[in-house]
């Protein structure tokens, strides 16, 4: 499994929405600025995260997005999985069922089961207010 740009975007994109919002909708081009992200691309990311629930977005010149959400309550594994879909690393554990006729007989699923869970244990664990108390202690440890 490989995390293309896309789902990386949308975690750096949800992370500075989290930290910029004051009240006021964050707007995308400021995102695309501080992140350095093309914002053509963000536009795009933008989108699934707004039809997931995830985003409210607000119209006008002073329009921007929100998170629907307290930080805490979004995993990383939860952004990844609007973005990048399945984070399964073989095919047949990507839907709920495993419709793979060699399923009984596979020696190495129990292998693609145990990745499968140790990728979606770590990803599910962190939110986004762990990544903003990561980047305040890491500011906090700046010297020059």
């Amino acid at each position: 499994m490989k995390i293309s740009t896309k789902g990386r975007y949308a975690v750096r994109m949800m992370l500075d929405i989290a930290q910029h919002d004051a009240g006021e909708p964050v707007r995308i081009k400021d995102i695309a600025a501080r992140q350095q992200i093309s914002l053509k691309y963000l536009e795009q990311i933008v989108s699934s995260l707004v039809r997931a629930g995830d985003l409210q977005s607000i119209r006008g010149p002073q329009g921007g997005y929100h998170l629907t959400r307290p930080p805490e309550e979004y995993t990383i594994g939860n952004i990844l999985r609007v973005t990048e879909g399945s984070l399964a690393c073989v095919e047949c554990l990507s839907t709920e069922q495993n419709l793979c006729s060699r399923a009984e007989n596979c020696v190495t699923l129990r292998l693609w089961k145990e990745l499968d869970e140790a990728v979606s244990s770590v990803v599910d664990r962190y939110t986004l207010e762990d990544l903003m108390q990561w980047s305040a202690a890491e500011a906090d440890n700046y010297c020059i």
